[in-house]
């Protein structure tokens, strides 16, 4: 039975917006093209949003140059109210926020409404950072100089976000560039335009100047926007989330003018469970790190390790969970868990469930495809008997798939674990503190969780190593990568005073 998908109507429809935010104003582009957006439970169209070009991009980059020198030389504490302003915006309009999450997304409301706050949090947190971003004072070795640091805006940034979180990929990036006093062009993912451009609308009612936050849209001509903003000299950061083989292509293209760069890309996160871990808490860790967002996170529980002393025992508890889940459409009562994003992602997920199966590894839950429901939905599965030369051993799946695989020793889980190009969170449950620091260590991991399968937080340091990236979002560390240090030496101050 295909969901019902009834959207409740949002309490503020001036919200839905189907035109690009430039210049403080709402703008076709030049060409007239657009490009549909539907709704990946139903398959019913939502609306269209304008299919920009080279040539509206470099427009878009003209206008953040413009503003930037204006904004540049407000202070922190002005940015921070024009933040705080923004934050309040979002918390009183949450709900269609998480209205139009689930809408053009298709996760469950109640996880769009999770994640309308968490988006709302980098706003307020990044308002407090900005009056407080201090340079230092430095000791010189030169007698009579006197050194000291200031922390200035990079400039003009090209923001490139993914459709898995349509609002907090936004304001992860937004809010730190906004508190350094930056100025930005937003590239909305075409699978989930519609929030990143509430989100503008109300960056207009907050007040932000004319040309410091654009939000522009495009599907078909992605590749091009992003190859725009990179060419531009006049942008001096990109800030990419997504896929490693696009981060790596972005690189490239920022090459020739020597951008700064931060990139989130791609995890295959290991989720470690030891003998002596608290088999209740590991498994109901286990569900949440896995399934959410139906497994459309880049730090979900990609492989699980299990010692095989409690194999057996968590694999049924585990399971048992998972016979639990109810899959729909996310506005439908009591679904836990909503549709892929669209149909490529169903032939991948399904791709990894055959080649287990054919490996001979055992489904315990689900595996197959729901086309009762819709083209977009599948089965939440569990497959036990995982072996190292499955598919899902080195490939990131991005569905809801819990490949189980046993070991023995940490020296062999740790082996494991690291056999990936990628490293951006990990996961391990015991009770023993000494061997969940070493463990610890020698993951090849951004990001660890002991005990926890929650990472994200406005207050940590959010980000990989390897081919997952590098640069950190959120946290106090967040606004440098928008930041430049300059240094000031003053020379000729060690004399002594006039008179003496």
């Amino acid at each position: 039975m295909a969901p019902n998908q009834s959207i409740p109507p949002l309490n503020d429809k001036s919200l839905f917006k189907q035109e690009c935010y430039v210049n403080g104003e709402w703008i076709k582009a030049k060409s007239g093209k657009t490009f549909e957006v539907k709704d990946p439970g139903s398959g019913k169209l939502i609306g269209t949003c304008p299919e920009f070009s080279k040539e509206d991009t470099d427009e878009a980059i003209k206008v953040a140059a413009a503003a930037f020198p204006a904004f540049r030389k407000t202070t922190g504490r002005e940015r921070a109210r024009m933040l705080r302003k923004w934050y309040q915006l979002m918390m009183d309009n949450a709900e269609d926020i998480a209205k139009l999450i689930t809408w053009e997304n298709g996760k469950p409301f109640a996880d769009a409404k999770g994640e309308a706050a968490y988006a709302a949090g980098f706003f307020e947190w990044f308002s407090e950072e900005a009056p407080r971003s201090d340079g230092d004072t430095i000791l010189a070795s030169v007698p009579g100089n006197r050194v000291f640091t200031i922390k200035e805006p990079v400039g003009v940034c090209g923001l490139i976000t993914p459709w898995n979180f349509p609002a907090a990929m936004i304001t992860r990036k937004v809010g730190p560039a906004l508190a350094a006093g930056c100025t930005v062009v937003a590239k909305s993912p075409g699978e989930t335009p519609y929030t990143s451009l509430a989100l503008a609308e109300l960056a207009h009612r907050a007040g932000i100047p004319k040309g410091v936050v654009n939000f522009i849209t495009a599907l078909d001509n992605t590749a091009e926007v992003g190859s725009a903003l990179t060419a531009s000299p006049t942008v001096r950061k990109i800030s990419f989330t997504g896929s490693t083989g696009v981060g790596k292509l972005l690189m490239k293209q920022s090459a020739d003018t020597l951008k700064k760069l931060s990139f989130e890309l791609g995890g295959n996160a290991p989720f470690i469970v030891f003998d002596d871990a608290d088999l209740d808490v590991a498994v109901a860790s286990a569900i949440a790190c896995k399934f959410r967002s139906s497994g459309q996170t880049c730090v979900c529980a990609n492989r699980i390790y299990v010692q095989t002393g409690i194999y057996d025992k968590f694999a049924a508890a585990f399971a048992e969970k998972v016979k639990g889940f109810k899959v729909g459409g996310g506005y439908d009562e009591g679904v836990t868990h909503g549709p892929l994003i669209h149909d490529r992602a169903v032939s991948k997920v399904d791709a990894h469930v055959r080649d287990a199966e054919k490996k001979g590894g055992k489904i315990l839950v689900g595996g197959q495809k729901m086309p009762d429901l819709g083209s977009n939905f599948f089965q939440p599965t569990v497959i036990t008997g995982m072996t190292m030369d499955m598919q899902l051993a080195s490939e990131e799946t991005f569905g809801p798939i819990a490949g189980l695989f046993p070991f023995k020793t940490e020296a062999e889980v740790v082996e494991m674990a690291n056999k990936v190009d990628v490293g951006l969170a990990g996961y391990l449950y015991t009770t023993n503190l000494q061997r969940a620091y070493r463990v610890t260590e020698a993951l090849e991991t951004g990001m660890v969780g002991i005990n926890t399968g929650l990472v994200s937080d406005v207050a940590s340091p959010f980000g990989g190593v390897k081919d997952s990236g590098f640069g950190r979002e959120g946290s106090k560390y967040g606004i440098s990568e928008y930041q430049i240090m300059k240094m000031v030496t003053m020379g000729g101050m060690g004399q002594p005073l006039q008179g003496s």
